[in-house]
C-alpha cells in the first residue's frame, strides 16, 4: 500500500531534495566509499546491548538512518533501513525518545521558505506544475519517512505504537503536534473503509483474538472466559474490524444483544448465567459496548462505518429486526453534577439532593431505596439537561454522547439504574441511556450534528430538560 503510492506522493522529490541538501546523501549509490554512509551500516552492526541506557545519542543514530532511508539508498533498501530504524526506536530508554521526537520536529518539517516561494509562483501563472510544487513544497519529509518506515514488517504496527507514545507527550510538547498531524492524515488513509475487513466473532475464532477482547474491553469488563462465551452465544453478537497488515489484531469491536425491546438495564445482558433465548424472534438489536482497541488510531473515525456495516449484516440475517438502538454509559455526568452551583439561567441542585451526594459510597453501588420518588425525578431531569446542554462551545461535554450523535443516533431514552455496577455509581449514578439508530434518519442526523453540532433527542428527554431549569 505505501509502497505503491510512494512515486506519485508529492513529499518524494521533496525528500530527495532534502537527501541532497545533506550533501553526503549526494552520492546516492555511487558511494560503496562513501564515509557517511559506511559509518551509518557500522552503527547499525553494533549490537543495541552496547548502546548505554538512556543515552540521547540513540536519536541522533536514528535520525541518521532516517536520513539514509530518505536518500536515494533509501529507495534501494528500504525495506532494511526501515526494520533498522524501528528497531532502534522500539529499543529506545524514554528520554531519547523524547529527543528523537524533538527531532522528527526539527530536522523533518517542510521548508518555509520553499512553501512561500512555490505559493508564489503559483499565484503569479496557477498551471498544473506549478500547484504540483507548491504540494511538494507543503507536504513535510516526515510523512514520506512515514511511508517508507511503513514498509518493515510490522511498520504499521509500530508507528500505531509511536503514535499512542506520542500523544502522551502533546500537553507538555505543543509543537508536536505536526508529527501527530502527519501521522494521523496517513492513517486515514491507510485505515479506510477500503482496506478494513468486518468480522464476526464467535467461540470458534482464533484464541489469540478472544484474549484481545477481554484485554481491551474498556465499557463492561469481561469476567473471564465464562462471562466471553456467554456474550458470544446466538442471542448475541460481536463484531470487529480489521486491517490486513495487523492480523488477530482488532482496531474497533461491537458487542450486541438481540432482544425483543429496547433494553433499560445492562446487568440482565451481562448475566453470564442468564438463558440464551431465540435469536430469530427477536425485534431489536441492543449495542450495548463499543470499544476501540488501538490508542494510536485515536480522532480516526471508524464507529460510523463499522456500525452501518453491523446494521447491514444483522438487518440481513435477522428479518424482524426493526429498532437498532445502544445501551450506553454517561460516563462524564456525576462529574458534571458535582460543579453545578445552580449559576444563572441554569439549574441548580436541592438542599436534599446535595446531601444525598455527599453521602454516597461509590463502591457500594446506589443506594435506590433511600432514594425519593422526587429526588430520583431531579436526578432524571439534570441528566437530561446535561445531555441536551452540558456543552464545551458547542460541543457536548460527553464523550459516547459525541460518538453516536456524530454518527447519526439520535437521544431516546434515559434509564433509571440502568447500570447498578460500581462503576455505574461513579459515572452516573446508574443512569443509561438509549441512543436510537433510524436508519432514514441516520444521514440527516450526521449533518445536522456535522454542521452544527445539533442534538437531536426525543420529545420526552427535551420536557425533562426543560423542567431541570424550574425552581
Amino acid at each position: 500500500m505505501s509502497e505503491g503510492d510512494r512515486p506519485e506522493s508529492p513529499g518524494g522529490a521533496a525528500v530527495r531534495k532534502l537527501g541532497r541538501a545533506q550533501g553526503p546523501f549526494a552520492g546516492g549509490m555511487r558511494g560503496r566509499a562513501n564515509p557517511f554512509l559506511r559509518r551509518i551500516f557500522e552503527r547499525l552492526a553494533q549490537p543495541m546491548a552496547r548502546r548505554p541506557p538512556g543515552d540521547v545519542g540513540g536519536a541522533r543514530q536514528i535520525v541518521s538512518v532516517c536520513r539514509a532511508l530518505l536518500s536515494e539508498l533509501g529507495e534501494v533498501s528500504g525495506t532494511r533501513l526501515a526494520t533498522e530504524a524501528l528497531a532502534m526506536y522500539q529499543a529506545l530508554e524514554p528520554q531519547a525518545r523524547e529527543k528523537f521526537f524533538d527531532h522528527l520536529v526539527d530536522d523533518f518539517s517542510a521548508d518555509p521558505v520553499e512553501i512561500e516561494h512555490a505559493a508564489d509562483a503559483y499565484r503569479r501563472a496557477p498551471s498544473p506544475s506549478a500547484l504540483k510544487k507548491l504540494q511538494t513544497a507543503v507536504e513535510s519529509p516526515r510523512q514520506e519517512l512515514f511511508r517508507r518506515l511503513n514498509l518493515a514488517p510490522g511498520g504499521l504496527r509500530i508507528l500505531l505504537d509511536m503514535r499512542r507514545q506520542l500523544l502522551t507527550t502533546l500537553d507538555r510538547h505543543p509543537a508536536r503536534e505536526v508529527i501527530d498531524s502527519d501521522l494521523s492524515h496517513l492513517f486515514r488513509s491507510w485505515f479506510n473503509g477500503g482496506f478494513l475487513v468486518l468480522q464476526r466473532i464467535d467461540w470458534r475464532t482464533s484464541a489469540v483474538v478472544l484474549e484481545r477482547l477481554i484485554q481491551y474491553e474498556a465499557v463492561h469488563q469481561i469476567q473471564g472466559w465464562d462471562d466471553l462465551r456467554r456474550r458470544l452465544e446466538a442471542d448475541r453478537r460481536c463484531y470487529a474490524f480489521f486491517h490486513p497488515a495487523l492480523l488477530e489484531e482488532p482496531l474497533i469491536f461491537i458487542e450486541v444483544a438481540l432482544t425483543r425491546g429496547i433494553s433499560a438495564e445492562v446487568q440482565p445482558l451481562l448475566d453470564p448465567r442468564s438463558a440464551v433465548v431465540d435469536p430469530t424472534v427477536a425485534t431489536c438489536a441492543v449495542f450495548y459496548s463499543i470499544t476501540n482497541c488501538q490508542e494510536g488510531l485515536r480522532g480516526i473515525s471508524l464507529g460510523n462505518l463499522l456500525i452501518k456495516q453491523v446494521v447491514d449484516d444483522l438487518k440481513r440475517r435477522f428479518p424482524r429486526l426493526k429498532t437498532f438502538a445502544t445501551l450506553s454509559p454517561i460516563p462524564g455526568f456525576r462529574q458534571w453534577l458535582a460543579g453545578v452551583n445552580g449559576s444563572k439561567g441554569g439549574p441548580h441542585v436541592s438542599a436534599a439532593l446535595g446531601t444525598l451526594l455527599a453521602g454516597v459510597d461509590l463502591d457500594a453501588g446506589f443506594p435506590d431505596k433511600t432514594v425519593s420518588p422526587a429526588l430520583r425525578e431531579e436526578i432524571s431531569r439534570l441528566c437530561a439537561y446535561y445531555l441536551l446542554h452540558g456543552k464545551h462551545g458547542k460541543i457536548p461535554l460527553d464523550r459516547v454522547e459525541r460518538f453516536h450523535l456524530a454518527n447519526g443516533a439520535s437521544l431516546e431514552r434515559l434509564n433509571w439504574l440502568g447500570d447498578t455496577s460500581p462503576i455505574g455509581t461513579r459515572r452516573s449514578l446508574g443512569l443509561m441511556v438509549n441512543y436510537r439508530y433510524r436508519l432514514a434518519d441516520m444521514e440527516r442526523n450526521h449533518e445536522a450534528y456535522a454542521s452544527n453540532y445539533t442534538i437531536v433527542a426525543s420529545r420526552e428527554l427535551e420536557r425533562m430538560a426543560k423542567q431541570a431549569l424550574l425552581p
